[in-house]
């Protein structure tokens, strides 16, 4: 299912054919580790300057109709058209003019190619800070996007596959390895921009490197039926890479064959042109061990044309790639220039106008402090008068309420007194009335003890209305405290707070000493008071 699935017309945004290592040329064990673009057969590929025209028309439209993400995805589909024709100056030339318009575009995710496509580029040149360096800023922009949610996780894919082949291309495939691990955790068959053939191919590479080649080639044999339908062009490289194989197990006629087949296929779809110069100096190589000098003079002069033509640093196509200079980047670097000074210039003067600032705010907070600290002085001693006035006027109104009170309690005291001397009295007629023989009517005697106990009743409750005017809060003190008194106990101590004596509270009461002791006694137990506290003290304290 995965190998019938159609290669995304935006594939060719994430893969390039400009990694050749060519310092590798006399070497036997290894292959220059060429970036692919996946090309199907199109009339566009046989009419390339047609091609090219048409591309170019297209950009034109797209900026006059303001459409800039559009004119930047064409402009990434140019930069590939020149790089298929070897023509490296223009396909650098033009990256850089996309750059430049994405820097007003807030299209992050063109702006992510563009950067993955100039990493390519610089690896080309061996320029594998550089190179890493936009392949880096590339993964970020899609991470960034990742993380907050706009792109799925699988889109990542891109951009390790490039790492893949990047790596392959500086001839580091221990590193290509570890970014081919990150290409199958990040894989799915929902996105369509990475295919799982091509996934596959790198990993056929990293296998030839460990000199895996069962592994290698069972893997090659398993994705060239989907690349023959799919992406016919891509073949040039399968086969290269096949070859090698090949030659490293010592089967040369079988490595020229599938030298054979690859030039085929890049003649008959006229792709990845700037790779066959690598494919000819190996056939002259291997017609060389086999004894075959004069196919191999003749493939050799087919390299060194043809590198001459695509990678000579005199040809037209390449002065300016060498000198790696271009109208765009220039102007960008001015233009970055010209802002930095500005942003300068601008800081400086916020900086002296923030300074100022900084002055005028510390002398207007200094001030502040000042007249706080005067009003908050002012205040102070204000409310400090205040308060010493507050405290003799209340000072002087306890005073007359003590004195007040002191007086009424002196009242009720006499008062009480004379309730005392009073119900003596009353006693003392009582018992002359009935000690008398019976000249007196036994009515009359009733009579007037009945009104004896009437005026002793009456006595109490006169007592206690001015007590408790007296001593508004008490009663309710006393209740709250001790809820459980009874009507004798709240008497008792409504005279234990007027100082009274057992002997006089007997005789207000009409009851003997020993009875008032007695009613003590019960009342500290109620009270739950212990031998050391003083019942006096406490009704006082109420």
């Amino acid at each position: 299912m995965l190998l019938s699935k159609r290669l995304s017309p935006t594939h060719g945004l994430v893969v390039l054919s400009l990694l050749i290592n060519f310092s590798l040329w006399g070497q036997d064990s290894s292959i220059p580790k060429s970036t692919p673009i996946p090309r199907t057969n199109t009339s566009d590929d046989i009419e390339k300057d047609s091609a090219i025209v048409a591309i170019e028309n297209e950009i034109d439209t797209f900026l006059k109709a303001g459409e800039s993400t559009k004119a930047l995805y064409t402009l990434i589909k140019l930069t590939e058209e020149y790089g298929h024709r070897g023509n490296y100056s223009k396909s650098y030339e033009t990256a850089w003019k996309a750059l430049s318009i994405a820097d007003t575009n807030d299209n992050e995710v063109v702006k992510s190619h563009i950067y993955r496509r100039l990493g390519a580029m610089y690896s080309f040149s061996k320029r594998k800070d550089e190179a890493i360096k936009y392949l880096r800023l590339s993964r970020d922009i899609i991470k960034g996007l990742v993380e907050k949610g706009k792109m799925k996780e699988e889109y990542l894919l891109n951009n390790y596959y490039t790492f893949v082949y990047t790596y392959r291309g500086l001839n580091e495939p221990e590193l290509a390895k570890k970014y081919l691990d990150s290409c199958y955790i990040y894989y799915s068959d929902k996105q369509n921009e990475v295919a799982l053939p091509y996934i596959k191919f790198e990993e056929a590479y990293v296998l030839r490197e460990d000199k895996k080649y069962d592994e290698a080639e069972r893997i090659l044999i398993e994705i060239e039926p989907w690349f023959q339908e799919n992406a016919p062009s891509y073949l040039v490289l399968v086969y290269a890479y096949w070859a090698v194989i090949y030659k490293n197990t010592g089967q040369l006629k079988k490595a020229t064959d599938y030298y054979k087949k690859a030039i085929a296929i890049s003649d008959q779809y006229k792709s990845h042109m700037d790779f066959t110069p690598y494919i000819h100096e190996k056939l002259a190589e291997i017609y060389r061990l086999m004894g075959n000098y004069k196919d191999g003079y003749t493939h050799l002069n087919k390299a060194k044309a043809l590198t001459g033509k695509f990678f000579d640093g005199r040809s037209k196509n390449n002065i300016s790639l060498m000198e790696i200079k271009n109208e765009y980047r220039l102007e960008k670097e001015r233009q970055q220039e010209i802002i930095r000074q500005q942003r300068m210039e601008t800081l400086e003067q916020q900086d002296k106008i923030l300074m100022l600032q900084r002055i005028i705010l510390a002398s207007s907070l200094i001030f502040v402090i000042i007249i706080g600290f005067v009003y908050v002085k002012h205040i102070r001693s204000k409310h400090r008068a205040e308060k010493r006035l507050l405290e003799k006027t209340k000072a002087l109104e306890m005073q007359k309420a003590n004195e007040l009170l002191e007086t009424k309690n002196k009242e009720l005291a006499a008062s009480t007194l004379q309730l005392v001397e009073k119900e003596e009295f009353l006693k003392k007629l009582k018992n002359e009335l009935q000690g008398e023989d019976g000249s007196v009517k036994i009515s009359e005697i009733n009579r007037v003890l009945k009104s004896i106990s009437a005026g002793n009743a009456n006595n109490w409750e006169e007592f206690k209305l001015r007590f408790t005017d007296v001593n508004k809060d008490f009663y309710e003190k006393l209740n709250s405290t001790y809820p459980n008194l009874s009507q004798t106990d709240q008497k008792i101590c409504a005279l234990i707070k007027l100082n009274l004596s057992s002997k006089d509270m007997a005789r207000l009461l009409g009851i003997s000493t020993k009875s008032i002791h007695t009613t003590r006694h019960r009342l500290r137990k109620k009270m739950g008071l212990q031998r050391s506290d003083n019942l006096e003290e406490l009704i006082a304290s109420l």
